[in-house]
């Protein structure tokens, strides 16, 4: 019995709802197949917005970012370690996904995108133009 019910379109929901959602979702509602997407966050400050990406167990060279008109992808290929293993439950595996963000590119200083990887957390920053930041309050004298 779930206490949780699930609307999901694909065929995989379906299956799950009838084989009680243990087989091929995880406890979010997420198909866990060979692939499976990393947990999000999205930070936005004055200065720029932030992205980050959990994904354990990856090198940096295995991350593929592009910009392109106003949307960013985060993408990532790694080949399995070792097929000889046999899981008897398998959580993570981030052996390749594929995210994309649709980002106000009037807002982004698109030259000035960066990232780095660091335990295990793939950091985007999308530094904002200086049109786009916010102004000081500014006083009006009456004349």
């Amino acid at each position: 019995m779930t206490l949780v019910r699930r609307t999901n379109r694909d065929f995989d929901a379906l299956l799950n709802n009838f084989m009680g959602g243990d087989f091929f979702m995880n406890q979010s509602g997420l198909y866990c197949g060979n692939q499976s997407l990393p947990a999000v966050n999205i930070i936005e400050s004055d200065e720029q917005y932030t992205i980050e990406l959990a994904a354990a167990g990856l090198n940096k060279e295995d991350f593929n970012i592009e910009f392109n008109n106003g949307k960013l992808t985060v993408s990532a290929k790694e080949a399995d370690k070792n097929s000889e293993v046999k899981f008897k439950q398998r959580e993570f595996n981030y052996a390749g996904f594929s995210r994309s963000f649709v980002v106000p590119k009037q807002k982004i200083d698109d030259s000035a995108i960066s990232a780095k990887y660091e335990n295990g957390v793939l950091t985007v920053l999308l530094p904002k133009r200086e049109e786009a930041k916010p102004k000081p309050v500014r006083n009006v004298k009456v004349a």
